[in-house]
């Protein structure tokens, strides 16, 4: 006979999210809570595979040492106390990754297949998964790293082309121009020769800058004061030809900050977008989300087809520095909540609310 008590507390169980994880045993859960079982007096993982609970005799704990606290014991089936499959696949994979960044040429798909004691097909699988990208693409976008920051400190661009772990000079140059947005040698002087247009001005969210080079828009940058922000421009690109007070240019600018105050009307200029071809996918995705809409983490993931890499996500969305036309304030976390914004919570959160009201 269940007491009134009870039914009170299994109305409140009902009612909290974390239940409906239980009910889908979301491994994705794993890592935020744990459960207690007054009748058995252990404690669980969301995805404990042991037969669900009553809510009426469900406790939620944040962690471990919460459940042990108040008397539970570890569940013998999930071992909620030791690392979850995911976190040893986490783990795993995030070895391999700095295997690959640290090699000179891409390691063998087999070679790293059977270091971590799986078949091909499912360490490939498993690796993009987690990563959003497949191992030789993720060797790509290291040897891109590596390039940009060889040309920095080379000698020579020749040198740069091998330490980098390119091996012809001909898929350096076809990289190198997408990954730039400039020749090598011009990014090697700082972007010397690089003729870029400039504006900043006042916005309902602060200060603005707004740079373009011959393909597009390549900044916006929000702040509170105009020279930090010119100061970050210069800093990416210090020998730069960096035009300023253009009228033409200035009308441009005019069309970013109407973005900002009307979302809706979308941006009719042509963007110079660069990044990783992960970078790219995210970037895309975010691009394709209504105003007045939001997506968590873990959703883009989703709907680029890597629903395991919710975190080079959010490293992507932190990379972005196109502010607004690339709307990465439109992310939030898996609970509605707002996380980080590279230019500050109180900006996404205007954002959010000029889309939506």
């Amino acid at each position: 006979m269940v007491s009134r008590k009870q039914q009170q507390h299994a109305e409140l169980v009902s009612r909290d999210p974390r239940w409906q994880d239980v009910l889908q045993r979301n491994h994705a859960a794993d890592e935020c809570f744990v459960y207690g079982v007054a009748s058995t007096g252990v404690y669980c993982r969301a995805s404990c595979p042991a037969r669900q609970p009553r809510p009426h005799n469900v406790h939620f704990f944040a962690d471990c040492a919460a459940a042990e606290q108040a008397g539970y014991r570890p569940c013998l089936r999930c071992t909620p106390h030791q690392q979850s499959p995911r976190q040893r696949q986490a783990a795993l994979i995030e070895a391999v990754c700095k295997r690959i960044t640290a090699a000179e040429q891409p390691p063998d798909l087999q070679q790293l297949a059977d270091e971590a004691g799986m078949s091909r097909y499912h360490f490939h699988r498993l690796f993009k998964a987690a990563t959003g990208l497949t191992p030789r693409g993720y060797a790509m976008a290291a040897r891109q790293q590596r390039l940009q920051q060889q040309l920095g400190s080379a000698t020579s661009i020749t040198h740069a082309i091998y330490a980098a772990g390119y091996q012809s000079s001909s898929r350096f140059y076809a990289e190198a121009a997408q990954v730039l947005g400039m020749t090598p040698r011009s990014y090697r002087a700082g972007g010397k020769q690089a003729v870029m247009h400039f504006a900043i001005g006042q916005c309902s969210l602060g200060a603005i800058l707004v740079a373009q080079s011959d393909k597009g828009i390549c900044a916006i940058l929000l702040g509170e004061q105009p020279e930090q922000l010119l100061q970050q421009l210069q800093d990416q690109f210090p020998q730069a030809q960096l035009i300023g007070a253009d009228p033409v240019f200035e009308q441009q600018v005019a069309l970013v900050i109407g973005l900002i105050d009307n979302p809706r009307q979308g941006l009719p200029l042509p963007l110079d977008i660069r990044g990783t071809a992960f970078q790219q996918r995210v970037w895309q995705a975010l691009r394709e989300i209504p105003p007045g809409q939001t997506l968590s983490y873990s959703e883009v993931a989703a709907r680029i087809g890597s629903p395991s890499a919710v975190r080079a996500v959010a490293q992507a969305c932190a990379a972005n520095v196109l502010a607004v036309a690339i709307p990465c304030h439109r992310v939030v976390r898996q609970d509605g909540q707002l996380s980080g914004y590279r230019w500050g919570i109180a900006r996404k959160q205007a954002l959010l609310d000029k889309e939506q009201s």
